[in-house]
């Protein structure tokens, strides 16, 4: 939290190669602060901090307007091409306790790829590694973004019929983290409205957890 008319929310996101963090980091802070391409290798090596401007019209505390402030830390795929599992694990850890110690972490973001079926132990990896960084309570603190969410609607998806037709893996997943899940287009650039139903989703989901926060040192 900062001051009592404005609010920041603290996120970062996870997943593996190629799904799309990086852009969806972009989409959420409205700007083009991560590099992101395709590319037959994996693009992002160390983690980076990106912010919003202020965002009005989502956030109404005591009856007055606040403003949200968004703050999404970018970070190497994990399983990665050219860093190991432990490098990626270390630097991911190391950037967490250096920009979230103060404030704490919301909500960390699994992005997986919603045209592409998550198949048996796909998962795995990235699970492994959110637990090991989050501790026993991660499933409380973790959300899934299904990204290329274009790509399913122009195949004839709805979010409806897609979940129907998912895998039990994806649908065992989203389970156990009670649900918490937002599809996102990977388009260049989303649109203001867009953009601000994602953010109202994840404002739901961290109210729901009651504004907990996660990795906070307490001040000697």
């Amino acid at each position: 939290m900062a001051a009592s008319n404005e609010m920041t929310i603290n996120l970062v996101v996870l997943g593996k190669t190629q799904t799309g963090k990086s852009a969806a980091g972009n989409s959420l802070l409205g700007s083009s602060d991560f590099e992101s391409r395709l590319s037959p290798s994996s693009v992002t090596t160390c983690c980076s901090l990106g912010r919003s401007g202020h965002i009005l019209g989502l956030i109404r505390r005591n009856g007055c307007e606040s403003a949200l402030r968004v703050r999404v830390l970018d970070t190497p795929s994990y399983p990665h091409s050219a860093l190991s599992k432990e490098q990626v694990r270390d630097t991911v850890r190391a950037a967490l306790d250096h920009h979230f110690r103060e404030e704490g972490l919301h909500l960390a973001l699994l992005v997986l790829r919603s045209d592409l079926p998550l198949c048996p132990d796909e998962s795995d990896d990235t699970v492994q590694l959110i637990q090991e960084l989050l501790g026993p309570t991660w499933k409380d603190f973790t959300a899934v973004l299904l990204t290329h969410a274009d790509k399913a609607e122009e195949a004839g998806y709805s979010e409806e019929t897609y979940l129907h037709s998912a895998s039990s893996t994806l649908l065992s997943l989203l389970s156990s983290v009670q649900h918490k899940y937002i599809f996102l287009d990977n388009q260049s650039s989303i649109i203001k409205e867009e953009r601000n139903i994602v953010l109202t989703k994840l404002l739901n989901f961290i109210q729901q957890n009651k504004y907990q926060v996660l990795l906070k040192h307490s001040k000697e």
